[in-house]
């Protein structure tokens, strides 16, 4: 989970930088995108659990290193000499954040197919990327497979796991609703389509906290096709004291939920049942926080979107 980047790093990209030198390399099947900051105890783990996969088809590791203050720098370019010709990395001159970093990191990758896992996370599955890879060139409809993950904290003791995984099936009117169990940014491998990269390019996206969780709707979306979350278990997500997501106070992380869920509620299409399900989840979910810290005017702002 990410923090939106300054306004002028925005309107600098949205004019200047747009996704529009999309392609894709014939024999490349898969991109790895991998962003990183400050990761030095981690990132290894991370390209290793790369590096372990056994496929039929050939893939490459970007990475995008959104200029680390710590031992980073040095960690990749270690790797880069363990593992040559496998692996890109993109500095970066300053501290862009997340989202930018994302962008520019997806714009290298000429992989068929993108599998995203960020640098303090890492695969457990050697064969996970050929099991997603199978799964949607034999199901064109779906854009984006996913699986079941582990939460660890720093000593690798399990936070969480699913005791009973079974297939899961979403679309865009699931995600709309809430629904994404399962679909952690280190499990996400979708087809790379230029309808898909069309989400970078919407100046919006730069204001929301969840950048997977956009991802994940605007695909679904712009498609048409579901999300399928094949039940095994083939990656870790790690909670650590760097996390920008996993450390922030409930009070912080429920602002940031509610502002993704009403540029949600302004930026995407529904009708319908559909508007009374987002007016019933956001009764049952945030009104109570918003009607708290007497928001009345953020409540009426969001509720006349839904009615």
């Amino acid at each position: 989970m990410s923090m939106p980047v300054a306004i002028s790093d925005v309107n600098t990209f949205t004019e200047s930088n747009k996704i529009s030198d999309f392609m894709i390399k014939k024999d490349l099947i898969v991109s790895i995108c991998c962003i990183t900051y400050n990761h030095e105890q981690f990132i290894a783990q991370a390209v290793d659990s790369f590096m372990m996969q056994k496929t039929d088809f050939k893939f490459e590791i970007v990475i995008g290193n959104d200029c680390s203050t710590d031992g980073t720098c040095g960690v990749l370019t270690m790797l880069q000499e363990k593992y040559p010709g496998f692996i890109t990395v993109l500095p970066a001159e300053k501290n862009v954040g997340c989202h930018l970093n994302m962008v520019n990191t997806l714009k290298a990758c000429k992989g068929k197919y993108i599998a995203l896992c960020e640098g303090d996370d890492f695969w457990t599955d050697p064969f996970k990327l050929q099991k997603q890879v199978d799964f949607l060139n034999n199901n064109p409809e779906y854009i984006i497979c996913c699986h079941y993950t582990r939460v660890i904290d720093m000593n690798d003791n399990t936070l969480y796991v699913h005791p009973s995984p079974k297939p899961l099936v979403y679309s865009y009117y699931d995600l709309l609703c809430g629904k994404q169990e399962e679909t952690k940014t280190a499990t996400v491998l979708y087809h790379n389509l230029p309808e898909v990269y069309e989400l970078y390019n919407k100046p919006w996206y730069f204001n929301c906290y969840a950048g997977d969780k956009m991802l994940k709707l605007f695909a679904t979306f712009a498609t048409g096709r579901k999300i399928y979350v094949i039940p095994e278990v083939m990656s870790c997500y790690r909670n650590h004291t760097g996390g920008i997501w996993s450390m922030i106070r409930d009070d912080s992380r429920m602002e940031m939920v509610i502002s993704d869920f009403n540029l949600i509620t302004q930026k995407f299409d529904y009708h319908g049942i559909h508007k009374r399900k987002l007016l019933l989840l956001y009764i049952q979910r945030y009104i109570l926080f918003e009607l708290r810290r007497w928001r009345i005017g953020k409540i009426y702002n969001t509720v006349k979107y839904l009615i």
